[in-house]
């Protein structure tokens, strides 16, 4: 078939109206569904938009998690005699938290192994501690116990406080080594799950010499190391270590940092905590590739197994069921072995999503098998219609070799040079598109994003994100915001959106089962049929099992919900002297604080709000009631016809995009093997920070301006300040 090539032109299609301002959106609203908002067969999931004109805010709406929800387990609270209880989950690692590659005074020889997922992490292998923390009642005691998620351990040690007074003690070295005995089991460290006998408690604090009462605010490192019973039951690894913690007595886990002496335990500072107590601590074991993949830091014992369960699913291929890391080793995941559909983009969400950042950067001439290129056609009154060829999503990949190429590709670039402050000049790249396969009337090509902190979004109360919203600009900052109002695909209920480039997904769990289905033709609860990709009117009343089962799902959702933000790197960390300091902690901190206040002064913070709380009613405790960074409102924005295409969906029109958050923007770097494999904005056509601010048109075109008339000093500092996100 003969290649076609095409740009996604400014113009919106045709019967959409136009988005030069937001209030002419919500207005238009009023008298019509919105493009692509429209009933069965047609696109997208949106819900009419409210009926007041101009507002933009009074949609009767259902709130995604109601007032009264239970949280799924605790992870702390207080008795009423004062004690602290708190609950500290575990997994397994295969090294120590500030073991290098090397020797600490060795040259770079490679990572460590602290960020790892040994095999067969994710069954029998996770466990948690329960610290019963007296102080705070007026006594001189912590007791911990063991608690086992699955099978039995046995042999299990426990190492606390940091023998921070030798000086021989770099990487790893405590003061008290110990286990868990358990009574029932004649004193022997033996643990089973459902078991809560087994314990250790101290009565003072090791960290001094000599010893010192426990009193609030003392730091207690904890780095328990799990030994399973043999012969295993699984036939996989028997001793692990795990995650070391930082406690507070009084208080609770918190996120560290390194500092003097050697890299001693120290809570981060709050503003520092991008993900509230969520958030990833800092890592010594020069693993910033890795850091995309750790559990939320405060996560619960139970809610540890749904984490690494979910992950599971998160790597496994739905051609032959194998892991993506050790698939020779691991076993099998045979329930979804030859669950692909015909024609599809990965078999693995990990392997859009690299090492849970974004997709592979597009280069020209390669297949973007790795990006989504969704499709459409326009409809009668306004509306977007499925594409008769590809549906919603053009599935580039076939297992059947006779099947139709549907390949697509950058053919070229337009080029466009701006100019900056100084003379510095600036070359912006627009890709233009082949299509293999017939070019379709509407689309939108979308890179997958990183999913850090998607749960803590999820957390965010309705009325918390309606609150930023201007979509009259009755401020007069030229900066106006609207809420995507989305039909919930398995109840018809309308829910805020906030999932996806347009904020089209109102939970993770629907954007789950939409990439299920568009990437993979993988059927769920939430679209039980492979016609759902095609745009079939009646595809929700399919028949029969699907391929991810219910269970399944909500393990996809949960561990989605529970991976942790990295904490910003806006800190020196206390390396030892004459020790080479990693390459991400080797940071400024005076030019990351100028570059926040640059930040804000070019008003970028209209859109990206640096910081909210979440509410009180979703189901993880671990994400209620934090206040986080996330440097983004949930709201759609005009961002101007450069970066329009030609799809809308629902009440999103081509020039509309949901303000990506900017945590782990600054760790992309590592996490995609390198600067030069970085991509930023929906597409992935700019490669540079500096390229994605140039893009910026429509609402934020004035503080694109002011960012350009910035001296390349203080450009520098704004660039540093988003470095260290």
């Amino acid at each position: 078939m003969k290649t076609k090539t095409s740009t996604a032109p400014s113009p919106e299609p045709s019967g959409c109206p136009s988005a030069s301002t937001l209030a002419a959106v919500v207005a238009a609203a009023v008298s019509l569904t919105a493009c692509g908002a429209g009933g069965e067969g047609e696109s997208g999931d949106s819900a009419p938009l409210p009926t007041t004109p101009g507002s933009g805010l009074e949609a009767a709406y259902t709130p995604l998690y109601a007032e009264g929800t239970g949280i799924i387990e605790p992870i702390q609270y207080t008795e009423p005699d004062g004690t602290l209880v708190t609950f500290m989950g575990a997994r397994p690692t295969e090294r120590h938290a500030r073991e290098r590659g090397e020797a600490w005074d060795a040259p770079d020889q490679g990572p460590g192994r602290y960020f790892t997922f040994p095999t067969f992490y994710f069954q029998n292998r996770t466990f948690g501690l329960e610290i019963r923390d007296h102080v705070p009642a007026g006594r001189q005691r912590i007791e911990v116990y063991l608690h086992v998620n699955d099978g039995t351990f046995r042999g299990t040690t426990f190492s606390l406080f940091r023998n921070i007074n030798n000086p021989n003690v770099r990487d790893f070295g405590w003061s008290l080594n110990y286990g868990f005995n358990n009574p029932t089991e004649g004193n022997q460290p033996i643990c089973h799950a459902g078991d809560s006998n087994c314990m250790m408690s101290f009565t003072s604090n090791w960290r001094t010499s000599p010893h010192s009462p426990l009193k609030i605010g003392d730091k207690i490192e904890l780095a328990p190391a799990p030994r399973l019973i043999t012969p295993v039951i699984d036939g996989g690894g028997e001793r692990y270590y795990s995650f070391e913690q930082l406690y507070v007595v009084g208080r609770g886990m918190r996120p560290w940092y390194g500092i003097v002496p050697n890299l001693d335990s120290e809570p981060l500072p709050d503003e520092t905590l991008l993900g509230g107590q969520a958030s990833v601590s800092y890592n010594y074991s020069e693993e910033p590739h890795r850091v995309f993949q750790q559990m939320a830091n405060n996560i619960g014992i139970t809610n540890t197994k749904r984490f690494v369960q979910g992950r599971r699913l998160f790597h496994t291929s739905f051609a032959d069921g194998t892991h993506s890391e050790h698939p020779t080793t691991n076993p099998v995941f045979t329930e979804h072995k030859a669950q692909l559909g015909p024609r599809y983009n990965q078999a693995r969400c990990i392997d859009c999503h690299t090492a849970n950042g974004r997709g592979a950067a597009p280069a020209a001439g390669a297949r973007l098998a790795t990006l989504s290129v969704l499709t459409g056609a326009s409809g009668s009154n306004g509306t977007v219609r499925p594409d008769p060829t590809y549906g919603w999503n053009v599935q580039q990949q076939a297992t059947s070799s006779s099947a139709a190429n549907y390949g697509v590709s950058v053919a070229s670039y337009s080029r466009t040079v701006r100019t900056l402050a100084g003379g510095e000049t600036v070359e912006l790249l627009k890709p233009v598109y082949a299509f293999n396969g017939p070019v379709p009337s509407l689309f939108s090509v979308r890179q997958a994003p990183q999913v850090i902190g998607l749960g803590l979004l999820e957390a965010v109360a309705e009325p918390t994100i309606l609150a930023l919203a201007d979509p009259d600009d009755q401020n007069g900052d030229g900066v106006r915001g609207v809420p995507h109002w989305v039909n919930n695909p398995e109840t018809g209920q309308v829910h805020l959106g906030r999932f996806g480039w347009k904020a089209t997904k109102v939970s993770l769990r629907h954007q789950a089962g939409d990439a299920l289905v568009k990437d993979m033709s993988i059927t769920s609860p939430v679209f039980p049929s492979r016609s759902c990709q095609q745009g079939a009117p009646d595809c929700h009343t399919a028949p029969g099992a699907t391929a991810v089962s219910e269970v399944e799902l909500q393990r996809l959702s949960d561990y989605l919900s529970l991976i942790g933000v990295p904490a910003q790197r806006s800190l020196r960390s206390g390396y030892p002297e004459g020790i080479r300091v990693s390459p991400e902690h080797d940071v400024n901190p005076q030019q990351i604080a100028r570059g926040s206040t640059l930040f804000a002064q070019a008003q970028c913070t209209s859109c990206h709000t640096p910081q909210m709380v979440t509410g009180n009613t979703h189901p993880f405790a671990e994400l209620r009631n934090q206040t986080i960074r996330p440097y983004t409102d949930l709201l759609l924005h005009d961002m101007g016809a450069e970066l329009a295409d030609t799809l809308t969906e629902g009440q999103a029109s081509p020039r509309l995009w949901r303000t990506s958050p900017l945590w782990g923007i600054g760790s992309l770097k590592f996490v995609q093997g390198g600067a030069q494999n970085v991509r930023y904005l929906h597409d992935g056509r700019a490669r540079t920070l500096t390229e994605a601010i140039g893009w910026h048109g429509g609402e934020a075109s004035a503080s694109r301006t002011r960012f350009e008339a910035l001296s390349k000093a203080d450009r520098d500092a704004l660039l540093t300040f988003l470095e260290s996100l």
